[in-house]
């Protein structure tokens, strides 16, 4: 939280004024001094407990340095949350303090904002031809691998079992019981490997990535930042926001892009794959897997 801007000048703002705040409120600004995390998910009385002075206290420290009290004072520490500047735990006792003060419509919206924000900032910024260009190398490649771990691993897998509607050379990987550089092990130059990690970046993905590129694999990267180490070492890069008022990075924008861009290996691909997809729903529906519409 001390990188954000707005909630740095407020603690740049206690820091000059501290000679002007009596001793108690020197105590509080001290504190949120050396707890700044604290500062946008705690109550007052719970930050007063931890400071080891009055409710009061913070609430005419918050007006000797400007603010009308202390949710005013907070305001921009609770922003630096919602923005994802903050930690995974303090993100996640936030949002305690939100269902606390009855305010599921504020989170309910946030959280629709952050979605749609995610998505149309991150498609914004990915040139339609720089998708092609994977696509390309993915449909003309001898087997894709398909790289996820934690909650991308179920999107990895997604992807996966999407494409092998049409297609048959498509992993998703860690496999169970094995490692990624296990996976792949006999892979070259020939292969795809399709990469994701957002911060805090997964140390398995970024060590198959670094073996993939020593093995002579296209990489496909995925990831939250163009400083990325899975980006930097990638053929093909696309960076995704994930922002979200929750403690998890959010996962809208990776997976759309990864329908995108299977969308676009469609398109890449030779006619053939038309009959195959048809062939493969109509044997679900021979199979009984499809309920029939009434209709």
């Amino acid at each position: 939280m001390n990188g954000t801007n707005v909630s740095s000048r407020v603690l740049e703002r206690l820091s000059d004024e501290w000679d002007d705040l009596t001793p108690e409120a020197q105590k509080a600004a001290r504190y949120v001094l050396e707890n700044p995390q604290d500062v946008g998910v705690s109550t007052v009385r719970e930050i007063a407990e931890a400071a080891k002075v009055k409710p009061n206290t913070f609430v005419r420290m918050a007006r000797q340095v400007g603010f009308e009290g202390y949710e005013d004072f907070r305001a921009p520490f609770r922003e630096a949350i919602r923005q994802g500047t903050a930690s995974f735990p303090d993100r996640a006792r936030w949002l305690q303090g939100v269902r606390k003060t009855g305010d599921m419509g504020g989170l309910y919206a946030d959280m629709a904002e952050a979605a749609l924000k995610n998505l149309e900032e991150t498609f914004a910024a990915i040139d339609a031809n720089a998708l092609n260009a994977a696509a390309e190398a993915i449909w003309n490649s001898r087997q894709v691998f398909t790289l996820g771990v934690g909650v991308n691993n179920a999107i990895a897998r997604n992807f996966t079992y999407l494409a092998s509607t049409g297609m048959t050379q498509f992993h998703a990987i860690p496999r169970a019981g094995s490692t990624p550089v296990d996976d792949l092990a006999w892979a070259d130059q020939r292969d795809v490997l399709i990469a994701m990690t957002m911060r805090p970046y997964r140390t398995e993905v970024i060590d198959a990535v670094e073996v993939a590129r020593e093995q002579g694999l296209t990489i496909v990267a995925l990831s939250d930042s163009p400083a990325s180490p899975i980006i930097r070492a990638a053929d093909h890069r696309f960076i995704v926001n994930v922002d979200t008022p929750q403690f998890f990075p959010s996962s809208v924008s990776t997976i759309a892009v990864l329908e995108t861009l299977l969308s676009f290996v469609i398109a890449a691909a030779s006619d053939e794959i038309v009959g195959r997809v048809k062939t493969f729903h109509d044997r679900r529906a021979q199979l009984g897997i499809y309920q029939e519409d009434p209709a």
